[in-house]
C-alpha cells in the first residue's frame, strides 16, 4: 500500500478532542490515520470522510503496535505528522490506585506515544514531520487524588523535551500542546468524580483547540512551539 498524499497519524481519535481535530486537518487538506479503540466509533468516524482511514488499536497494549501497524509502516513516505490525543485520566487516590491502573494510564498516556514515534521516525524525519503531544491544564502538579494522571503528563512533557533534543538534527519539529479544561465527556466524568461542577460554555470549545493545533501543525519550518498553553477566553 502507498500513498503519496501528506498525513497526520492521530490517536484518540474519537474522543472529542480528537474527532474535531480530524475534521479541522481534513478540512486543510490532509489525510487522516486515526486510532482509536471502539469499531463503531471508528466506523462512525470514517463514514461521510473520504480522508480518512481508521485502524482500531488499543493504546493500553503498546508491545501490539509494531505488529498492528505494520501494513502502515510501509507508507511512512507519506507521513507528515503524529498527533498524540489518546488519554485515560481516572480520578482515584494513590491508596485506592493498584499497579493495574499506573500500567493502564501510563501505558495509553505515555508508553504508547514513545512506541508510536519509534515506529514512525523513519517517515517523520524523511518528512521533516512535526509531533504533538496533548498534554493536559497548564501548572498540572500535586493534584490529589490524579496521581496516576499527572504523572503520565508529566513524563509526557519530558518526553516531547528529550525528542525535540535528539530530533532537531533531522529536521523534526516536537509541540507540547496543553489546553485548559475542554468541553468534552471526558471532562465532565473528571469534573463530577472530583465532585466539581461542570459548565461547558466556561471551557475551550473542541473544535477550538483543534485548530490551535493544527495551527501549530502548519507553522513554517523555520519555527517551532516548544509549548503552547491553551486557556479559556474572557
Amino acid at each position: 500500500m502507498t500513498n503519496p498524499s501528506p498525513t497526520i497519524l492521530v490517536t484518540g481519535a474519537t474522543g472529542g478532542i480528537g474527532t474535531a481535530l480530524v475534521d479541522e486537518l481534513i478540512f486543510r487538506g490532509r489525510h487522516v490515520l486515526a486510532l482509536g479503540r471502539d469499531p463503531e466509533r471508528l466506523a462512525a468516524l470514517e463514514r461521510g470522510r473520504p480522508r480518512v482511514r481508521t485502524l482500531r488499536a488499543d493504546l493500553e497494549h503498546p508491545e501490539e503496535l509494531a505488529s498492528l501497524l505494520e501494513p502502515w509502516l510501509t507508507e511512512r513516505e507519506g507521513l507528515e505528522g503524529f498527533v498524540h490525543c489518546a488519554g485515560l485520566s481516572p480520578v482515584a487516590s494513590l491508596t485506592d490506585s493498584p499497579i493495574d491502573l499506573w500500567n493502564r494510564v501510563l501505558a495509553v498516556n505515555l508508553v504508547s506515544a514513545a512506541e508510536l514515534l519509534r515506529l514512525f521516525l523513519p517517515a517523520l524525519r524523511a518528512a521533516r514531520g512535526h509531533v504533538v503531544l496533548v498534554n493536559a491544564t497548564p501548572g498540572l502538579s500535586g493534584v490529589p487524588g490524579w496521581s496516576a494522571f499527572t504523572a503520565s503528563k508529566a513524563g509526557l512533557e519530558e518526553l516531547a523535551a528529550t525528542l525535540r533534543a535528539e530530533e532537531s538534527g533531522h529536521g523534526v519539529r516536537v509541540s507540547g500542546v496543553h489546553p485548559a479544561g475542554t468541553a468534552t465527556e471526558l471532562l465532565r466524568r473528571v469534573r463530577a468524580d472530583f465532585g466539581r461542577p461542570y459548565d461547558p460554555n466556561a471551557c475551550i470549545r473542541p473544535e477550538t483547540l483543534a485548530r490551535a493545533v493544527v495551527d501549530v501543525l502548519d507553522l513554517p519550518h523555520d519555527a517551532q512551539v516548544s509549548r503552547l498553553e491553551v486557556l479559556p477566553g474572557g
